[in-house]
């Protein structure tokens, strides 16, 4: 990590559900709770709780020097609204098999 740059992952213990337009698209009691120096809260929610059947794959690709890339999932009016690390570097290798959305509801 950068100096001064911080990443945690650590085990949630509350329920995190993504609903969107009425229709809930991820509901986990067992979310992964990720800080990094400078962004929000992020909850990685494991994949089998994710309503993968609803989501299309993007062919968007970020690249975080601190994560690795990402790939992106999309709804029909929502673009990119989720991602997941498939291969993250060894720092945060327990965000693989992953999904994280952009807005969360905690629980």
């Amino acid at each position: 990590m950068a100096k001064g740059h911080t990443i945690t992952i650590e085990q949630g213990t509350r329920r995190v559900r993504v609903v969107r337009d009425g229709r809930v698209l991820a509901d986990s009691a067992r979310p992964l709770v990720l800080r990094e120096t400078g962004c929000p809260v992020r909850y990685y929610l494991p994949a089998e709780d994710v309503r993968l059947d609803l989501l299309t794959p993007s062919g968007t690709h970020t690249h975080c020097p601190f994560k690795g890339t990402a790939s992106y999932w999309s709804l029909p009016d929502a673009p990119d609204l989720v991602w997941s690390y498939p291969d993250p570097k060894p720092d945060v290798a327990a965000i693989k098999g992953h999904l994280c959305f952009y807005e969360v509801e905690v629980e």
